[in-house]
């Protein structure tokens, strides 16, 4: 796709693009330059109401669609995104600023999901009872929802939608993405790829659009399902408003993720680990670290290893080929990262490294801030409850650990954590005892691999299905059961009128 701003990026729509009837647009930005690439097409309420008819049709269809025949289309699409990869990163690099290798990442997160729904033949696998009662039988399949949404975020704008729509297509459903509209060609492309798969017309949809288009997909009474990625006061209102409407939703929310480090961790290990996990992606990630919790006398040690990877950082356009972290995604986010540094400071926090003032040549009107380390962080301050989602690392220093596990259970987020220790005892204790849905132990960035679920507890989760996986599979199908009778007719023994019994 074109880069200039001459470029406009439509909606994708029954197997074409197309512009719609909408007549509002926004810019698309590229962060590391600060200039507008494109306008984006916002969708209306007719055009809503066209592609949920459309999807409703096409679910009728696919969901009777064989499995052999579904899988098919989903290896020739696995095969089309590995093909394309290197596409695909340059269209996310360009919008979301991330550097080119870490876009090369999340897809391959995504490529991963979409090998795991190539067996959806065996995950839709029933059950059979044989004799449950004279003469009969019971067993239970799983049938898709119909038509299911994915609303999803700017920080992955390819695995984030790769970790719906190849599950709920793959199940038998319908699928209308609404992509962020800072980042959204690479949802295009993606849809192209499901055409060129051989995927019918109207199984997967893009549509961009503002509030009044969520909101529509949330009321609309053809749409049976919404998966949401997004900030927890978001995810909190989908949800309201969605499960109000009759409809099944997942919706993860926010994190503040959190990361102890025990005296006897490896601290080089544990400082290399801290400072990719806070910086990279420029922290806007929902699974990066931004709190560094250093127990006892690990702190001193490791805030001076860490500093020295942070100062190290090369802060670039994310197209360099030497680039380790790139821009973040909108001026509204850097003011707002800029505001919680500069606050925490005049709180009494202690700034080890400051990221507020960096300028990258060539790129002086792009939306820049550098990795920031803060000390002695207070529980009170906003850099420490508010999710910064930016190249922020805040360090609280506790004495032992289980100060530092009571500290984590008393956040409201539950989304991920990590603990690093060369103790087993220390590491059983730590994954038994935080209120957290992901933990890793020396991984500080336990994403688990597609054949698991991906989901957070407390606010970080709304609904009680995570993303992929095998809850991924029961969330975008319902269950039948059947019980069955064949009776031989010279044994017909009439009909009981009590309730039925063995």
């Amino acid at each position: 796709m074109s880069t200039t701003t001459e470029n406009v990026i439509n909606h994708y729509i029954n197997g074409v693009e197309t512009p719609g009837t909408g007549t509002g647009t926004k810019p698309i930005y590229n962060p590391a330059t600060g200039q507008v690439t494109a306008e984006l097409r916002l969708a209306d309420k007719a055009d809503l109401d066209t592609t949920v008819a459309i999807a409703r049709a096409a679910a009728d269809t696919w969901g009777d669609i064989s499995l052999a025949k579904r899988t098919a289309v989903l290896f020739k699409f696995r095969e089309l995104v590995a093909s394309h990869i290197e596409e695909l990163a340059q269209l996310i690099t360009a919008e979301h600023g991330k550097v080119l290798a870490d876009a090369k990442g999340e897809i391959g997160r995504g490529l991963e999901v979409i090998e795991y729904a190539c067996g959806i033949p065996t995950l839709l696998k029933g059950d059979y009872s044989d004799q449950v009662s004279t003469g009969i039988d019971v067993f239970s399949f799983r049938e898709p929802l119909g038509v299911v949404a994915g609303i999803t975020p700017f920080n992955f704008p390819v695995m984030v939608p790769l970790w719906m729509a190849p599950m709920a297509i793959a199940t038998g459903n319908a699928f209308i993405l609404k992509p962020s509209g800072n980042v959204p060609s690479a949802a295009m492309l993606l849809a192209e790829l499901f055409k060129e798969a051989g995927l019918p017309d109207g199984v997967f949809q893009v549509l961009h659009g503002d509030r009044d288009t969520i909101s529509g997909l949330l009321t609309h009474p053809d749409v049976d399902g919404i998966s949401f990625v997004g900030s927890t006061p978001v995810a909190q209102h989908i949800t309201e408003v969605a499960t109000a409407h009759g409809k099944r939703v997942q919706a993860l929310g926010g994190a503040k993720n959190h990361a102890i480090i025990l005296p006897d961790a490896d601290l080089d290990n544990a400082a290399d680990h801290l400072a990719a996990a806070a910086f990279g992606s420029a922290g806007q990630r929902c699974m990066a670290i931004s709190v560094a919790v250093a127990v006892g006398d690990a702190a001193d040690l490791l805030v001076t290893k860490v500093k020295e990877r942070a100062l190290e950082i090369r802060v670039k356009d994310g197209t360099a080929p030497d680039a380790d972290m790139g821009p973040v995604i909108t001026p509204a986010s850097k003011d707002f990262i800029l505001k919680t540094v500069t606050e925490a400071e005049a709180a009494g926090a202690t700034l080890v490294v400051d990221g507020r003032d960096l300028v990258v040549p060539g790129h002086e009107d792009g939306f820049w801030v550098g990795p920031t380390i803060i000390d002695h962080v207070k529980t009170e301050m906003a850099a420490y409850t508010e999710e910064i989602f930016g190249p922020v690392l805040v360090v609280v220093r506790v004495e032992t650990l289980e100060e530092g596990i009571k500290l984590i259970n008393a956040n409201p987020y539950g989304n991920g954590t990590a603990i690093f220790t060369s103790s087993g005892a220390a590491a059983r204790k730590f994954q038994r005892s935080v209120d957290v849905g992901m933990i890793g132990i020396n991984v500080p960035l336990p994403v688990p691999v597609a054949y698991y679920s991906f989901g957070g507890w407390k606010a970080s989760l709304f609904g009680d299905k995570h993303i992929y996986g095998p809850e991924g599979v029961s969330f975008y199908t319902r269950g039948k059961v059947i019980t069955s009778r064949w009776p031989e007719t010279h044994h017909a023994s009439g009909a009981s009128y009590n309730f039925p019994s063995n």
